[in-house]
């Protein structure tokens, strides 16, 4: 199982990134750190920075096709940069279109708002991202860990730091049950 992570040069929180990577590797897939820009992408611990770490593949360069899921960290500045990259936006959409499962987690939905991916499907986000998600035609729930299957892939999303490990759980359950 090959998951790719995607994340902006600078802003994805942390622990959204390294806690869901470990989770993947210690089920016996390969992560794979994805990002707009090659070199390190530079995490934060809220809104400290924190560790940088090296990416893998340049979205501009990377297809769908090499991955069996992806996963949005997090962090305010990380999904709010993706959204405005119009590759990155489209690199999301591919996964929809090709129905592969998709987990993403705290802000990282803006990018699934920005992708207008949401008809009638049921997620969770932090708070403040509620009218965005309503407005872009989803269904804003309050709940730990939300699992959609209103399409033809999966969608596993959580709130905040918190809910990460029933979020890398979920993630973990619904990636292995797609690639069996």
């Amino acid at each position: 199982m090959r998951i790719a992570f995607l994340v902006a040069p600078e802003g994805v929180e942390q622990i959204e990134l390294t806690e869901p990577w470990a989770a993947v590797a210690g089920s016996g897939g390969t992560p794979v750190l994805v990002s707009t820009e090659s070199g390190e992408v530079q995490a934060f611990r809220h809104l400290d920075k924190a560790d940088t770490f090296p990416v893998d593949q340049v979205v501009r360069d990377t297809s769908v096709d090499e991955f069996d899921g992806l996963v949005l960290p997090g962090g305010v500045a990380n999904p709010d940069r993706l959204r405005l990259d119009e590759r990155a936006v489209a690199f999301v959409k591919a996964f929809f279109d090709a129905g592969k499962p998709v987990a993403a987690i705290c802000h990282a939905p803006w990018i699934l708002v920005e992708a207008d991916v949401l008809h009638g499907r049921s997620l969770t986000s932090w708070p403040s991202l509620r009218t965005d998600i309503r407005n872009a035609a989803g269904n804003w729930v309050d709940e730990q860990v939300k699992v959609c299957d209103g399409g033809p892939n999966t969608l596993v999303t959580s709130r905040k730091p918190d809910d990460l490990k029933a979020f890398c759980k979920a993630l973990v359950h619904e990636f292995d049950r797609a690639t069996t």
